[in-house]
């Protein structure tokens, strides 16, 4: 088989990790640096910060996730955004790196992402847009890799949708002018990833080492480890006229 584009989940895929360990964990450092804006007890923040989460989650295409984020988490909290954003895009900036400690290493995360470069002349980072850009470039950073290893990377700054919304990746198709017959996401969960990607006719590969598994959308299809999925990406044949460069 052949891809003109290959696309790969983030959190659980590229970099191993529970979600729900490593959300926890990084919320008390964010805690931490907004607390000058009078913010409610770490629990109340802790929800709030939930409940922006699933209104992005929930987000109908009609503003962007950012927007959707900050109207819920400041009616939730009262906080003022004009005063809590910037805090926050400092902190994706520079504290955030204590989260690595809530996530686990991933060596061939870079491997995997050169090879698939060799493969297909579009490579995507269709990681869920629930972080501002600064974060998504913080957390791929702790698995070796940068901006520039990706064709399109998405955001809460540049997505009106998010997983398991079947209308996430067909923007992103949209984005990288492909069809859908034409891509492949790797990712770790099968209804984010799986079972939303390929309901719009995406070719999809399950990632089974942090695998998040539904009993609603079990996914039948090729899987395996990480190691394994670089095995898978070896033996693709190229795209015609990839443009290939070495990552440094």
């Amino acid at each position: 088989m052949k891809f003109r584009a290959i696309l790969f989940d983030m959190d659980g895929t590229l970099l191993p990790m529970d979600m729900k360990e490593f959300s926890n964990g990084y919320f008390q450092f964010l805690a931490k640096k907004c607390e000058c804006c009078n913010l409610p007890p770490i629990e109340e923040f802790i929800a709030a910060v939930w409940r922006g989460t699933y209104a992005m989650v929930k987000n109908d295409g009609t503003v962007k996730n950012r927007e959707r984020f900050w109207d819920c988490f400041c009616k939730e909290t009262g906080v003022s955004r004009e005063q809590m954003e910037p805090l926050t895009e400092d902190f994706y900036a520079h504290e955030f790196y204590q989260g690595k400690q809530f996530t686990q290493e991933n060596p061939l995360a870079p491997t995997a992402v050169r090879i698939a470069h060799e493969k297909a002349p579009i490579v995507a980072l269709a990681t869920n847009p629930l972080f501002p850009m600064v974060g998504q470039v913080s957390r791929m950073d702790w698995v070796g890799l940068k901006p520039s290893d990706f064709d399109l990377i998405t955001s809460y700054e540049t997505d009106s949708y998010c997983k398991p919304n079947p209308r996430y990746f067909e923007t992103v198709l949209e984005r990288i002018g492909c069809k859908p017959e034409e891509c492949l996401l790797i990712g770790n969960d099968e209804r984010e990833d799986m079972f939303a990607a390929s309901s719009v006719g995406i070719s999809c590969y399950l990632v089974t080492d942090t695998m998040i598994s539904y009993p609603d959308h079990p996914w039948n299809g090729p899987k395996g480890s990480f190691s394994e999925l670089v095995t898978m990406l070896q033996e693709l044949e190229a795209w015609e006229n990839c443009p290939y460069e070495t990552l440094s």
